[in-house]
């Protein structure tokens, strides 16, 4: 993975640290997607140790508590284990917040941990204790929108590093049926063309297609070594069980599916119609 950049998680996985990781009224967020050139830093944040973002779903409402979307390799409790769902776990880890110029503008401060898994997919989903108003209104910071499409393949996106305060950009190579690296496995990775050659704390990073300006993925994973299939170096593995190896190549799990899930103010319910996120 992108590995995570702290101590004993130094040797592990990060793309936050690799994989394996402007003051204003509030005003309501919208699904006006801004140009490629609006591709910024601003709404992204920088965690201890990886990469973040504070995004909505379509249907989020400004009063709504604010969510930071990241990696499950990124918690601070270490990395889940396969097969292991966390689900409104207390925290108050805390976020920098960054503008469109990569500079902090405030610290934000999560609740709990709403969701994590490193199962399926490899994600985290903090709620804060502020609401998507409140941070408008005091740092002028939009949060980026969860694009409830899959991206396609073929298509420029920008993986945007709050904590690196670097934006990579390349595009959609393809899909990995399965990505399994070490315990873990993920379903349909979007695998980047070459020229994102992320690195470790860049786990966690939004992946925008820039079209819209939507987020179509979370960064997580790259293939360091050429070696098969081991931790820092996962493998493709396609319907009929032949496995593939790209080194220097990196990965991202998509962010469609959490889109079903986020119930009316801002709840993750995993018994919601289409929501197909791990239970525990």
């Amino acid at each position: 993975m992108n590995k995570p950049l702290t101590g004993a998680l130094l040797s592990l996985l990060l793309l936050g640290a690799a994989v394996g990781p402007a003051v204003a009224a509030p005003t309501a967020p919208t699904d006006t997607p801004p140009t490629a050139a609006a591709v910024d830093f601003a709404g992204t944040v920088a965690l201890s140790n990886c990469s973040g973002s504070v995004v909505r779903a379509p249907g989020s409402q400004p009063n709504d508590l604010a969510l930071v979307l990241s990696n499950g390799h990124c918690l601070e409790s270490g990395f889940p284990a396969a097969g292991e769902v966390v689900k409104d776990r207390p925290s108050n880890r805390s976020f920098s917040l960054l503008n469109s110029a990569g500079s902090k503008v405030g610290t934000l401060r999560a609740s709990k941990v709403a969701y994590a898994t490193m199962t399926d997919t490899d994600i985290s989903i903090y709620q804060l204790t502020r609401t998507y108003a409140q941070i408008q209104s005091q740092y002028g910071i939009s949060p980026l929108t969860l694009d409830g499409a899959r991206p396609t393949q073929g298509s420029a996106i920008k993986v945007v590093s709050g904590y690196w305060k670097r934006i990579y950009s390349c595009t959609v190579d393809g899909f990995a049926y399965r990505l399994k690296e070490g315990d873990w496995t993920w379903k349909d990775s979007v695998r980047y063309t070459s020229a994102c050659n992320t690195i470790g704390g860049t786990s966690g990073s939004p992946v925008v297609d820039t079209a819209t300006g939507k987020v179509v993925a979370v960064n997580n994973t790259g293939n360091e070594d050429g070696a098969r299939c081991t931790v820092n170096n996962p493998c493709e593995v396609d319907q009929n069980g032949n496995v593939t190896v790209r080194q220097g190549i990196n990965y991202a799990q998509q962010t469609y599916i959490v889109v079903p899930c986020i119930a009316p103010g801002n709840k993750i319910d995993l018994n919601r119609a289409g929501c197909t996120l791990p239970k525990p």
